[in-house]
């Protein structure tokens, strides 16, 4: 079925009116494509990479040299997500930006337009080339790796930032009780 935008309304993840482009830190959850274990698995309560989970990891480690002014903190690759917190800083590029962003696609035509230097920028980018890599790797071209979107939320202060450190950390020794977990479900009623 062809996308109309009157039936085909998707809520944003997004806060109404933020600003992400602006100086911070974010904590992210980025999902593979229908949450597939495609990155390793966890063994004894560590996670252990598999050489697509090594792609993602170095891709994660390398988003500082392509945009100075992030700045990584805690994170973790897990079977089928990614956490991390990334820090925006100082960002220079100016809006009037043109052309391609890193990894990302000069024109998406089914995405808003994405801010130069944003939050969204560097996702976007991250999962393009985390996608290039793995279906070069795989010999799988076109295949999808990652979910729609993102999870994120904006880090308000020191707790805020030591409570999502502490779960992104301990996030491999709770694989189980994890809501991305493989056949994980919350019971609604008794």
């Amino acid at each position: 079925m062809p996308y109309h935008p009157d039936v085909h309304r998707r809520r944003s993840l997004r806060l109404s009116n933020y600003d992400y482009t602006a100086t911070g830190a974010y904590f992210v959850t980025i999902c593979a494509w229908q949450r597939e274990c495609l990155f390793g698995e966890i063994v004894n309560e560590g996670m252990r990479l598999n050489d697509i989970g090594v792609i993602v990891q170095q891709s994660w480690i390398n988003l500082p040299d392509h945009f100075p002014h992030v700045a990584l903190d805690e994170f973790v690759v897990m079977p089928n997500h990614v956490h991390g917190i990334i820090v925006l800083k100082d960002n220079c590029i100016s809006v009037a930006s043109v052309g391609a962003q890193h990894a990302a696609p000069l024109h998406v035509k089914s995405t808003p337009h994405v801010m130069p230097g944003s939050l969204g920028a560097v996702i976007r980018s991250f999962k393009s080339a985390v996608t290039k890599h793995i279906n070069i790797h795989r010999n799988t071209p076109t295949h999808p790796v990652w979910q729609r979107n993102y999870y994120e939320h904006v880090i308000r202060n020191d707790n805020d930032l030591a409570m999502i450190r502490e779960y992104i950390a301990a996030n491999p020794a709770k694989w189980s009780d994890d809501e991305n977990y493989p056949g994980f479900r919350i019971d609604c009623a008794p």
